[in-house]
């Protein structure tokens, strides 16, 4: 049989047919990103009157209570799936008693926005001291000035109750200290929140990709917090943690960083049977904007590429910075 003849029996698969036209193009589209995978974060600050650009984060601010309203309004309206709230307060102590005050900062964002948005989507407190603390640190320190892992897990524990009362639908604790899904599960029981979730920064790492981040939230820290983050070059550390974090009681897991660790996305998404979640890190967001502004990358490509390649890797749930923003251009 001549090649020719062999060809027109069984004629060459040929990929190309599928991407001839934007219809096509959808129909064959394997990952969907929709606006309810996206969680927006927020910065709630306090003693402002007037929203505040982060620097370093170009198009995010420092919020006002006013101000934090609208931005949960526009989020909600872009269809994101949930809202990460953050609080900066003026004043910061040894054991950053301000995370527990029932009127803290963040407390009073998220009955702001728990008001303001009701159960449109999913309001998320951040369980994590290092906001609250002059040293910087993510728990309390010892003696010794190192930070106390079973004594940092108990201001973290009653810091979720406190955000658990002032309405938080999920608490999200990311201090990565040994036990605090378990202790935080545990006191929101005991205290009548058995029904709140608990979103595990399973695998956090001590990554160069937050600085951003700590000019958000005025971070006091010097130095690093490599004693308690995961090491960069390590991957079955993750699933260890992972592992830990829903023997405790975790209902999600998280990566974070996201773009440089979409190998641990995959790898986590393929180990666990609950929703995944990856942090679009600040570092991340800056990188791309910074880009954007020389003129060196199409802003808007790139940004839909990262989210999608965040999904791809098996993310369900995406925290990003442009997560409002770019909902309203996804299809619903």
């Amino acid at each position: 049989m001549s090649s020719h003849s062999s060809s027109a029996q069984f004629p060459v698969a040929r990929p190309r047919r599928l991407r001839r036209t934007p219809a096509l193009r959808r129909l064959a589209t394997e990952t969907r990103l929709h606006p309810s995978n996206l969680i927006q974060p927020l910065f709630l600050r306090e003693g402002i009157d007037q929203p505040r650009e982060i620097s370093s984060m170009p198009g995010v601010y420092q919020h006002t209570r006013e101000s934090l309203r609208k931005a949960a309004a526009e989020a909600v309206s872009a269809g994101v799936g949930g809202l990460l709230l953050f609080g900066i307060p003026i004043d910061k102590d040894p054991l950053g008693l301000g995370a527990t005050d029932p009127d803290g900062i963040l407390q009073v964002a998220l009955r702001d926005v728990v008001e303001e948005v009701g159960d449109a989507t999913v309001v998320i407190g951040d369980v994590n001291l290092d906001e609250y603390t002059d040293h910087g640190h993510t728990g309390v320190l010892g003696p010794d000035g190192d930070v106390d892992n079973d004594a940092s897990i108990e201001r973290l524990a009653d810091m979720a109750v406190v955000q658990a009362e002032a309405g938080a639908h999920v608490i999200a604790p990311s201090a990565m200290m040994d036990g605090q899904v378990g202790r935080i599960r545990a006191k929101l029981d005991a205290a009548g929140f058995p029904h709140v979730p608990i979103m595990g920064y399973s695998a956090k790492y001590a990554s160069a990709f937050y600085g951003p981040f700590r000019d958000a939230v005025e971070s006091s820290l010097k130095g690093n917090r490599r004693a308690y983050q995961q090491v960069p070059g390590n991957i079955r550390e993750s699933l260890r943690e992972v592992d830990l974090d829903l023997a405790e009681g975790a209902d999600f897991v998280m990566v974070k960083p996201a773009g440089a660790y979409l190998d641990i996305v995959r790898l986590v998404a393929e180990h666990v049977d609950v929703p995944v979640a990856a942090y679009q890190v600040s570092g991340e967001y800056s990188m791309i904007e910074a880009a954007a502004a020389k003129g060196w990358l199409d802003r808007d490509q790139v940004v839909l590429e990262s989210l999608n390649s965040i999904r791809r890797a098996g993310a369900s749930i995406i925290i990003s910075y442009w997560a409002t923003e770019f909902a309203t251009r996804l299809e619903r």
